[in-house]
């Protein structure tokens, strides 16, 4: 079992998050077994996984005495819908840099999806030009509210760094009493990889607990070596926070074949993972990171990557409200890897 109690931590997630099976997905693709881990079911804001980061992020912005939350993230960012959201719970005010990572969006991306939401949560919602230095963007915001007379608190871009990563450190103990009480065992966990928080997490969870399952993250932004590295580099400072053993740098798997044009781009293989999963299990992904997660999925299926007599999980990181901002990609899928 695994002691966090050290940590500040504050409720904001709906947990455990069911394990439910992908029959007729696995079916469809002809084996292996497929579970999904429902972290898009987290309850804040419409879920995500972000909502378990959180936990552990606004406990510290409490208790450091904020005011004021400060996060950025992409135009559609889930993150920054729940830190939105999180900052509403707990009476902060919030402000957030959105930085415009794709040229020329239809308007829907720009106004609907997780950008109204964060309007009806009250953001302060600030543009910054794509390929910005957005850690320094958000250092100058929280500047601006100490010469108000505020007390921020940053938070990263998907609330990736050692605290928040305490938020899958706990999911892998819930993943694995779940899988203990359904009888389940689990040879391989496949889920999207952005701000490396969440693969990060899980590798140093299974760490602690002394688990060997593959982790394959599906890259939505970086190449293969690039990712690999920050999520290593993070993992390593997160076994150092809770006194896990460290985690091999050939044991962290980012596959970069399904990124596209890059991030937030939408691509065929995502386009068809959505529509697939929607039909055959009545299951809504993103189209920024789980959409792309499960194009890798059955991309590593269709290789054979996995025997049929394996099981495999798949983590659903929520977002679908992004769906609303992205009706133009399905409407007229785009060409392109």
């Amino acid at each position: 079992m695994l002691d966090l109690s050290g940590f500040d931590r504050i409720r904001l997630a709906h947990l455990p998050t069911p394990v439910e099976p992908m029959a007729r997905l696995a079916a469809d693709l002809g084996g292996p077994n497929l579970l999904v881990k429902r972290d898009d079911c987290t309850g804040l804001a419409t879920g995500g996984n972000k909502a378990r980061k959180l936990e552990f992020l606004m406990a510290a912005a409490v208790r450091e005495g904020a005011d004021t939350v400060l996060t950025q993230g992409a135009v559609q960012s889930n993150h920054v819908r729940q830190t939105a959201a999180a900052a509403c719970r707990l009476g902060l005010k919030c402000r957030v840099l959105l930085e415009e990572r794709l040229s020329n969006p239809p308007s829907q991306y720009e106004t609907s999806g997780n950008v109204w939401l964060n309007t009806l949560f009250g953001a302060e919602v600030a543009y910054r030009p794509g390929g910005s230095d957005m850690a320094a963007e958000l250092d100058a915001e929280a500047e601006a509210v100490r010469s108000a007379g505020g007390v921020p608190y940053v938070i990263p871009g998907g609330g990736s760094n050692p605290l928040g990563g305490l938020g899958y450190v706990a999911m892998v103990e819930e993943l694995a009493i779940q899988l203990r009480d359904q009888k389940l065992a689990v040879d391989h966990i496949v889920h999207a990889t952005g701000s490396a928080g969440t693969q990060a997490g899980i590798l140093a969870g299974l760490s602690a607990l002394g688990m060997d399952i593959p982790v394959h993250g599906i890259g939505v932004r970086f190449d293969s070596e690039t990712q690999e590295s920050r999520v290593h580099a993070l993992t390593d400072k997160i076994t150092d926070l809770i006194g896990a053993p460290a985690v091999p740098r050939a044991s962290v798997r980012a596959a970069d074949g399904y990124i596209g044009d890059g991030y937030g781009h939408p691509t065929p293989g995502m386009v068809d993972a959505v529509r697939t999963t929607a039909r055959l299990e009545g299951l809504l992904l993103d189209p920024v990171y789980s959409g792309k997660g499960m194009a890798g999925l059955i991309d590593l299926v269709h290789k054979g990557v996995f025997s049929r007599k394996e099981t495999v999980l798949f983590l659903h990181t929520g977002g679908a409200v992004g769906l609303f901002g992205y009706q133009w990609a399905f409407d007229d899928p785009p060409a392109g890897a």
